[in-house]
């Protein structure tokens, strides 16, 4: 393929406008493995971490494991189509969307931005334009982080992780690092279960001095400074907390 080349010499552009800010992450959802590459090795060039996904449920599952800063995704795609991975994310997070899709039609563009994306590009498209918009939306959630702090609510509790503040109900919460970081984990995905050792990883960042029952020691600690409620177990699998649409 004619565009494996420009890979091998792929490097950051030192002149680029976002070389002097902290490295963003994109998630790439595109079923087309050219058109992915290609995406992949000119957004590398512009200074951003890429992960890629080939269907839809690749897509989701990657993207309820990281923190992205932009996702683009097509439309036609394999096992979960475009449309259904923007409720998904719109349902859990406000990250930017950006569909690229060979779906030009007026019903398909304003399907999109119905479902809440950012921006609707379509196949075929100039790279410098589709290179513009991905550093305005970049630029413009960077500036919104900026000016107001991240929040996480779940049902009475508020997570504000720039100040380490926890409220249940408006009342604070003293949590330790490890009870903050598990619960903020939680709630950041809603009706996802965790596994003892997803959560060691995640927490104890592979900690081998440690074992699957400090993981059930801290659930404890937990649940006692919430008052009990919030957090379930799914037996032989993990914990939670239960997803609204779920209960």
């Amino acid at each position: 393929m004619i565009f494996r080349g420009y890979f091998f010499f792929s490097t950051i552009n030192p002149h680029n406008e976002m070389y002097n800010l902290i490295m963003k992450k994109i998630l790439v959802i595109e079923d087309e493995p050219d058109i992915r590459e290609l995406l992949e090795g000119y957004l590398i060039h512009e200074g951003y971490a890429v992960d890629t996904a080939e269907d839809g449920l690749n897509g989701i599952d990657l993207f309820s494991r990281g923190v992205y800063d932009l996702v683009i995704l097509d439309i036609l795609m394999p096992k979960i189509d475009g449309y259904g991975v923007c409720e998904y994310i719109r349902k859990h997070s406000d990250t930017p969307v950006m569909f690229l899709s060979a779906l030009g039609d007026e019903s398909s563009v304003v399907k999109g931005y119905d479902l809440l994306a950012d921006d609707y590009v379509t196949k075929p498209f100039s790279m410098p334009i589709f290179l513009k918009k991905v550093n305005a939306l970049i630029r413009r959630n960077s500036s919104a982080e900026d000016i107001q702090e991240k929040r996480y609510v779940y049902k009475d509790i508020v997570m504000i992780p720039d100040r380490m503040e926890c409220t249940v109900k408006g009342e604070h919460i003293e949590l330790t690092a490890r009870e903050y970081d598990l619960l903020l984990t939680f709630i950041k995905h809603p009706g996802r279960v965790y596994t003892r050792g997803i959560l060691l990883d995640l927490i104890w960042d592979h900690d081998s001095l440690v074992d699957e029952r400090i993981v059930d020691s801290h659930i404890k600690n937990l649940r006692h400074k919430l008052g009990g409620e919030y957090i379930d177990t799914v037996r032989g699998k993990g914990y939670r907390v239960t997803d609204e649409d779920q209960a």
